[in-house]
């Protein structure tokens, strides 16, 4: 069940427990619950380059790109505030979860998306869930704290060339379609033709073309 995170004094929050101060919680790791958002983005823009935009702000901020151009916003995520409520809304972190990292640390990454997700819709910004889970034993808790019937975002680049990546990545986003029953699923890179038959079981299915992106987007 969901819960309200407890308030402490006196301590240095070395953890950023100051932006969960009225956050609830679900799941078996108390992932931070994101509300519901039915907005669906006509564009997505990389957070390292939405940090530069000067006029505009027509379109999503999202952080499909490297984990180094916005771990910046774990550590100091107040900062960002007044440049990401320019645009029309943010889809949340995609802090990396690779197959072969220990659990512990697959579940954290995961975690710190929710908390900042949850914590710029306590801003009043607009938040789609960034959806990203690492081997077969992340594909239950990546969907805690998510609104069933909502939007959501998954990205896909680096997953789909090799068969395993690809397998799993197939395999992950059909759980998740079971449980959350999502209205509609972005797709931020390469799809296969699996992906895009969720259309056939009543899925919006709406594939963005990533910046860096040249190829066709549905692949073998």
């Amino acid at each position: 069940m969901a819960r309200i995170n407890s308030q402490r004094g006196g301590c240095v929050d070395v953890f950023h427990a100051s932006i969960l101060k009225t956050t609830k919680y679900d799941g078996e790791y108390d992932f931070p619950v994101i509300k519901e958002e039915h907005t669906i983005p006509r564009r997505l823009i990389p957070f390292s380059k939405a940090l530069q935009e000067k006029d505009d702000y027509r379109q999503w901020v999202c952080f499909y790109e490297d984990d180094f151009l916005f771990e910046r916003i774990w550590n100091n995520p107040t900062r960002y505030v007044a440049k990401l409520s320019k645009f029309e809304g943010i889809v949340t972190p995609d802090f990396s979860v690779y197959y072969d990292m220990p659990l512990s640390m697959q579940v954290w990454n995961i975690f710190r998306s929710r908390a900042i997700g949850a914590w710029l819709q306590s801003q009043g910004l607009r938040v789609i869930p960034n959806i990203r889970f690492g081997d077969e034993r992340t594909f239950e808790c990546c969907c805690d704290g998510i609104s069933r019937h909502s939007v959501i975002s998954i990205g896909t680049h680096g997953c789909i060339k090799a068969k395993v990546y690809r397998d799993t990545l197939e395999k992950g986003i059909t759980y998740i379609a079971k449980r959350l029953k999502p209205e509609t699923i972005i797709l931020y890179g390469a799809v296969t033709e699996s992906i895009i038959s969720l259309k056939n079981s009543g899925i919006n299915v709406v594939v963005i073309k990533p910046l860096f992106f040249h190829k066709k987007e549905v692949k073998e």
